[in-house]
């Protein structure tokens, strides 16, 4: 199986709702985290909501594969597409990684008003971690 089809393949089953199988193979598989950025761009709704429990998962268990991941949901935020743009802001205050900060205010005038409110959550959320 090309990496290709295997990314099909995860994609599809998250679609499909097999959210604790996706789980276990990123749990299993550190190759695979890049994959996550990939699933929030993902036209389909239940892929972007999976991408979500995911990293919410893997933040309890492997947090600093997220964190490596930063960079590649940084540049979300500058995404066409609003709710990815939004999403990409969400999960990275759900991090609650200092090194997000200066990624998320640079974007915090964000033409759309639902985004440059995700984005001052997820600011709030990383400087209230220790409140």
């Amino acid at each position: 199986m090309t990496s290709e089809e295997l990314k099909q393949m995860i994609f599809d089953h998250m679609d499909l709702g097999f959210l604790d199988n996706i789980i276990d193979m990123f749990r299993a598989d550190e190759k695979l985290t890049p994959l996550i950025a990939e699933m929030l761009q993902d036209e389909r709704m239940r892929v972007r909501l999976g991408a979500t429990a995911l990293i919410e998962e893997l933040a309890k268990t492997h947090p600093d594969r997220l964190t490596s991941q930063i960079p590649a949901f940084a540049e979300l935020l500058k995404f066409e597409n609003p709710t990815v743009r939004g999403d990409a802001a969400y999960v990275l205050g759900m991090l609650r990684d200092d090194s997000a900060l200066p990624l998320l205010e640079s974007r915090s005038e964000d033409e759309n008003e639902s985004v440059r409110e995700v984005i001052l959550e997820a600011i709030a959320e990383i400087r209230g971690k220790s409140a």
